[in-house]
């Protein structure tokens, strides 16, 4: 009988710390997987094309799994975070001044928040609304509470008295889910690829 017609026999990993027993494809193979590849190779492009394959598939395992985990709070600050650069993007690219004050807007440090006219923890169901929402000075939302007299001056110049006072009205109630806060931030990742794709 030849030595390729011959059963190879399971073998015991010499992968530190492993040693389970496996059954190679070949006679030559001392591991049982890739992790424990990489870890006895000596030779750096080989680690390296092993933690390629091994951290990608990691990495993806991990995400799924940390996906699972997150609260609902987690998922809705997400998607606030998804809507809030939207509104920042689209108002830095319509050239738009602070919706309060009417200055200028520092677009090139941390000084410009995505300000709500009707604020997220008394109107909550509007917090993803985009006519609720516009570029702010962080002095205007943080410091003066919204500037909410001046807001409302500039959000009438903005979208008209009527959406105004609609906005003023709507007092319906919105129960987000987790899948409705996941599509929310799926949405505006989106739209802020599509804004900063036409812009260049």
């Amino acid at each position: 009988m030849s030595v390729l017609a011959k059963e190879i026999k399971p073998k015991k990993c010499k992968a530190p710390g492993c040693g389970q027993r496996f059954k190679p494809s070949m006679t030559t193979q001392k591991v049982c997987s890739i992790a424990c590849a990489l870890a006895v190779s000596k030779d750096s492009k080989v680690q390296k094309v092993a933690a390629r394959a091994i951290t990608t598939q990691a990495r993806q395992d991990l995400q799924a799994r940390r996906e699972k985990l997150k609260t609902k709070g987690e998922h809705l600050r997400e998607a606030q975070q998804a809507f809030n650069a939207y509104i920042r993007e689209r108002d830095r690219l319509a050239g738009y001044a602070c919706i309060s004050s009417g200055r200028p807007l520092d677009w090139n440090g941390n000084a410009v928040d995505a300000g709500h006219y009707r604020s997220t923890g008394a109107a909550p169901h509007l917090r993803f609304d985009e006519n609720n929402c516009h570029a702010q000075s962080k002095h205007d939302n943080r410091y003066l509470s919204g500037n909410v007299a001046d807001y409302r001056i500039g959000l009438i110049n903005r979208i008209g008295l009527e959406a105004v006072e609609a906005l003023e009205r709507d007092q319906s109630a919105r129960r987000y889910t987790i899948e409705d806060l996941q599509a929310i931030k799926s949405l505006y990742r989106q739209k802020l690829k599509d804004l900063r794709r036409a812009a260049a």
